[in-house]
């Protein structure tokens, strides 16, 4: 069992501040409210890793929002997504004609996210677009890119802020780089 000393014992850096997630969600979240004004938009969380980021930036967006989630994994524990995708919850709403807004916790080789975009689009939506807490594009795969991305960040394995190793981690109030030791044999 993990406790929050060993927690932070594991950190080899930390990348994004609390601070500084506050006040970039603020700015991102005035500036979806602005280009979302009038429409009636749907946010979709991709569980579980979304939870922090997804409470956080549907409280600074202004206008009136439906929330759904939905719970997508690649990863299955380990460091590297697995490149099969395991869907274990779809979104409850109907998405025809509605402005869609996806929030990931992050962006890395956009398999997953590329998938959901494409399901979505076959719902005849009239707009997709993604919302980001971290992008990392230096492990893109897919030709994807977010329209409203918090932050850009080197090619580290993070935890923290949603972000899990083993799904321990998440409760960080931080983005971190965990220390390699950790999760390699």
């Amino acid at each position: 069992m993990m406790n929050q000393f060993d927690m932070l014992a594991d950190i080899q850096e930390v990348l994004v501040d609390e601070e500084s997630i506050r006040r970039r969600i603020r700015e991102v979240g005035a500036q979806i409210s602005e280009d979302y004004r009038g429409k009636n938009p749907i946010l979709v969380g991709v569980l579980k890793g979304v939870v922090p980021f997804y409470a956080a930036m549907a409280q600074a967006i202004t206008i009136p929002v439906q929330e759904d989630f939905m719970c997508v994994t690649s990863f299955e524990g380990g460091t590297a997504s697995t490149g099969k995708l395991t869907f274990r919850k779809d979104i409850d709403h109907d998405i025809e004609g509605r402005d869609v807004l996806i929030l990931e916790d992050i962006l890395d080789s956009g398999r997953t996210l590329k998938l959901i975009v494409e399901m979505f689009q076959a719902r005849n939506p009239r707009s997709v677009k993604i919302c980001t807490l971290l992008d990392k594009p230096s492990g893109r795969t897919e030709d994807l890119t977010a329209d409203y991305v918090c932050f850009t960040i080197p090619n580290a394995f993070v935890v923290g802020y949603g972000l899990d190793y083993q799904d321990y981690y998440r409760n960080l109030p931080f983005v971190g780089v965990l220390k390699p030791e950790v999760y390699q044999d």
